[in-house]
């Protein structure tokens, strides 16, 4: 078969067409084996999170004009910390029928992520059992306290390395 005499055109497009589609076959398949991850601000999947957006943001609101909350946690440490929660009325009362739900992650994997809700509450703070995280570095520490029908998420990035905590 002589393919120099411009036969071999079809046979190159043909062929170009199949990479194609075996690409896009492959580039399904690899992004339906990843799974999809839960968002690091509102403990919920993202699309939850956008489509309830304006509600987040005003109980975030609602929630700040009752009451002050305060993370009084000074340092993380990989071997072991005790996580604090301070909780007060306007009036600097302390808030004794908070429910907090505490998810400690690392940076966009959910693959080390320690879940505690047994928290006491004790002299106006609520505090979590000392906690060993399984790596040094970055940590994200998501809370979320429901008190009646207020609802708050407070969440901070740190290190175990610094003493730098951020809220986000």
């Amino acid at each position: 078969m002589n393919l120099s005499n411009g036969r071999i055109w079809p046979y190159t497009i043909a062929f170009l067409i199949t990479m194609v589609f075996g690409f896009c076959v492959a580039t399904i398949k690899i992004a339906n084996s990843l799974p999809v991850e839960k968002s690091d601000s509102f403990m919920s999947y993202y699309q939850d999170v956008d489509e309830n957006a304006n509600k987040l943001i005003q109980a975030r609101i609602d929630f700040n004009r009752k009451y002050k909350l305060e993370y009084i946690t000074s340092q993380i440490n990989a071997k072991g910390t005790v996580f604090k929660y301070k909780i007060m009325d306007m009036d600097l009362n302390p808030v004794s029928d908070a429910k907090i739900k505490l998810i400690i992650t690392r940076p966009n994997v959910h693959k080390y992520d320690i879940e505690l809700d047994n928290v006491k509450f004790e002299n106006g703070i609520y505090t979590f059992p000392n906690t060993a995280l399984p790596k040094e570095g970055r940590w994200n520490i998501m809370a979320k306290i429901n008190i009646g029908e207020f609802q708050r998420f407070y969440n901070f990035k740190t290190d175990t390395r610094t003493t730098k905590i951020v809220e986000y």
